[in-house]
């Protein structure tokens, strides 16, 4: 019969073992060490100058002194002196210092990595419709190498993959794609009737104000408030492009509307040229 345990090692008591108290005390200070494992530190190569009953440390590679040659075990100070546990696959050890969990996998340490679940809340309860819940003054998405994209995905043209804003769960705006493939931004003051406001035609590139389907690269769909300006300080024609619009506010007869042609602004009455 072997004289410890199979997993965590403990001394068993042998028939007609005298001074049993002795064994049976070991197994108990072992399990006290093991049960809800937790270290100070992972990193220190040297044993400390003054530990206190019962100070465990994950002994680094690289350690020193009576700890040389032990990387990966704790050494546990118990009794006035260092014992060593040496770890086996799915010992979960607490690192105090760092705040952090490790499990061993059978060849050494690792960061206890969270797994797929089915869902997490993050501050926040999770729900079979939002499987992934965080409450939090900000969200830090950043890069691990040039740079970072964040993507929504969704299974078809008809369906929806945006970003909604929301006051008091009660939505206010929406951009991305919702039930098509153009680019949209919506808005609602009640979270119930929305009104797209613009859409930019994923095929074309074309923008739409007002407009579900633009027919040009900008269509507006109603009035359309123009910049003023008086006719000293017009902006480039050429440089504003052809079909560009002003509101001249101190032509001779009162204020017009002038268009470019590319090269002067003309009146959208008359097409003379605004002097």
């Amino acid at each position: 019969m072997s004289e410890t345990t199979t997993r965590l090692a403990l001394p068993l008591l042998a028939a007609n073992q005298s001074q049993k108290h002795v064994t049976h005390n070991e197994a108990l200070l072992r399990l006290d060490d093991l049960v809800h494992l937790a270290v100070r530190e992972a990193t220190r190569a040297t044993p400390p100058m003054s530990p206190a009953a019962g100070d465990r440390y994950l002994i680094p590679g690289a350690a020193t002194g009576i700890w040389s040659g032990r990387t990966g075990q704790v050494a546990l100070w118990q009794e006035g002196g260092w014992s060593y546990l040496a770890p086996s696959s799915g010992w979960r050890l607490w690192v105090e210092a760092e705040r952090r969990m490790l499990v061993h996998d059978g060849t050494g340490w690792q960061d206890m990595k969270l797994r797929a679940a089915d869902q997490l809340g993050v501050n926040a309860s999770a729900d079979p419709a939002n499987r992934l819940s965080v409450s939090s003054p900000a969200v830090l998405f950043s890069h691990a190498g040039a740079g970072h994209q964040v993507k929504v995905n969704k299974a078809a043209a008809s369906e929806t993959a945006s970003v909604v804003f929301q006051n008091g769960f009660s939505g206010r705006a929406e951009i991305g794609l919702a039930g098509d493939d153009a680019w949209q931004v919506k808005v609602s003051a009640d979270g119930a009737s929305w009104t797209r406001a613009v859409t930019v035609d994923g095929a074309t590139g074309w923008m739409g104000i007002g407009v579900a389907a633009p027919s040009c690269r900008l269509h507006v769909s109603g009035p359309v408030r123009i910049g003023q300006y008086p006719k000293a300080a017009l902006p480039s024609a050429a440089a504003s492009g052809a079909g560009a619009l002003v509101h001249v506010s101190d032509e001779a007869g009162g204020p017009v509307i002038a268009f470019s042609d590319g090269a002067a602004w003309r009146r959208v009455t008359d097409r003379a040229v605004v002097a």
